[in-house]
């Protein structure tokens, strides 16, 4: 009889430790099956403006509030579209903003994931990793600001993956926040300043659409398409900045190590 009563226990002891994960993965499979995240392009921004400008100035507050929670849940969800939502704030609000809103629901969300991450898949991931992982955590939270901050600054990895590891490799809650809000406002500030200048593009994109159809005739519907490259926005500029950043931000660890070296 022990043993029949201590299953259902586990059951839900597994359960109340599992559900925020299952929660984010089941919402995710929702949104990706029912093509949500297709909306989260240039092109749906651009078609969209007038009717979307409308409603933020029938009722500003609110529709910012509606931003933030959308940039938020999409980040928590681990859903691409990131850049485009940076630049959708600038356009939409400003760069200044539409640049801090998108800080701050970025870090939300953000941190949603390393929670998720550290009360759920820290423990089973060490257990099955054994003592090298631990090392290797250890050295991460050695200098974690540092090496947060250079993942931040400069992307080399996924948002997703640099919302995971620090929850898995026992970064400090606070360290993390700290880290990815201050580390995420160069780049953020910058896609936001060019959302802010983005309705010349847009005007310029569908005059040369106009265009396209008006010369194509019958088969311009076919042979003419709407489209804004994403990649237009990271300038030469934007991203010698950011690497420079980033560059900066990563020197204390090679100090670091080099002191050890020549000690």
């Amino acid at each position: 009889m022990e043993s029949v009563d201590h299953m259902p226990r586990q059951t839900a002891s597994r359960l109340k430790r599992w559900w925020p994960l299952l929660l984010l993965a089941s919402v995710s499979v929702i949104v990706v099956a029912m093509g949500w995240h297709r909306y989260l392009t240039l092109e749906q921004l651009a078609q969209n403006r007038e009717s979307l400008r409308a409603l933020i100035d029938g009722n500003y507050a609110l529709a910012l509030a509606a931003f933030a929670a959308l940039y938020a849940i999409s980040v928590a969800l681990s859903i691409p579209g990131g850049v485009v939502l940076t630049v959708a704030g600038g356009f939409l609000f400003g760069w200044l903003a539409g640049g801090v809103v998108s800080i701050l629901a970025a870090t939300v969300g953000a941190t949603v994931v390393y929670l998720v991450a550290r009360t759920t898949l820290r423990d089973v991931l060490i257990a099955k990793a054994g003592p090298r992982l631990q090392r290797f955590a250890e050295g991460f939270r050695e200098d974690a600001v540092n090496y947060l901050l250079f993942l931040r600054l400069v992307p080399v990895f996924p948002f997703w993956l640099v919302n995971l590891a620090p929850g898995l490799l026992g970064v400090g809650f606070w360290t993390y926040v700290l880290t990815t809000f201050v580390g995420i406002v160069p780049g953020t500030f910058a896609f936001s300043l060019a959302g802010n200048g983005l309705g010349s593009v847009f005007d310029a994109q569908q005059a040369a659409y106009e265009s396209c159809l008006a010369n194509a005739g019958g088969a311009g519907q076919e042979s003419c398409v709407y489209g804004i490259d994403p990649g237009a926005l990271l300038t030469t500029e934007v991203l010698v900045a950011i690497a420079a950043l980033g560059v900066v931000s990563v020197i204390p660890v090679v100090a670091k190590k080099f002191r050890r070296r020549t000690a």
